[in-house]
């Protein structure tokens, strides 16, 4: 299986003010050098390949549960909602092209997604491209059994605001 690194890194600085350098030892994707939404994970951890991406609230949590042998909930970055992508499997490139925008949505600054709509499914490239961009917004649609959203459940956990009785 080739080297998986040069091809996310095409990916990942395509995308408007993306910019690569080491953090944790690893190659990693910033924008503007500042916000982090895509990290290489060669070994890092396990003797698997994969990447971590920045992800949509409640995106993991479906993607894992729907393909175990793709996704997965990765260390550090996982309590935060980053959904973590074999590299060392057979990889619809297509479909992580699609996580990486999304990855980079999660963390872009307002100013950068107004300049950078996203792209109707319609024209949104190859007819591949367009399937896994629909198969992953489906999966994404469809809610999880017994889960709550993360809003919500942040909400739940807050303290009330000072002087409420």
């Amino acid at each position: 299986m080739p080297d998986p690194l040069p091809r996310l890194r095409r990916i990942c600085l395509a995308l408007p003010q993306a910019t690569e350098r080491r953090s944790h030892g690893e190659p990693a994707w910033f924008i503007e050098d500042k916000r982090l939404f895509v990290m290489y994970a060669d070994r890092h951890h396990d003797a698997r390949v994969a990447c971590w991406c920045a992800a949509p609230a409640g995106a993991q949590d479906v993607l894992v549960r729907a393909a175990p042998e793709r996704y997965f909930v990765p260390p550090y970055v996982g309590h935060r909602g980053w959904i973590g992508v074999y590299l060392d499997v057979p990889v619809d490139w297509d479909e992580v092209a699609a996580l990486v925008e999304d990855a980079w949505r999660a963390a872009a600054p307002k100013r950068l997604l107004a300049a950078r709509p996203a792209a109707p499914l319609s024209s949104a490239g190859s007819a591949r491209s367009r399937r896994a961009r629909t198969s992953r917004d489906a999966a994404l649609a469809a809610p999880a059994r017994g889960a709550r959203s993360s809003a919500g459940a942040s909400r739940a956990k807050r303290a009330p605001p000072r002087g409420s009785a």
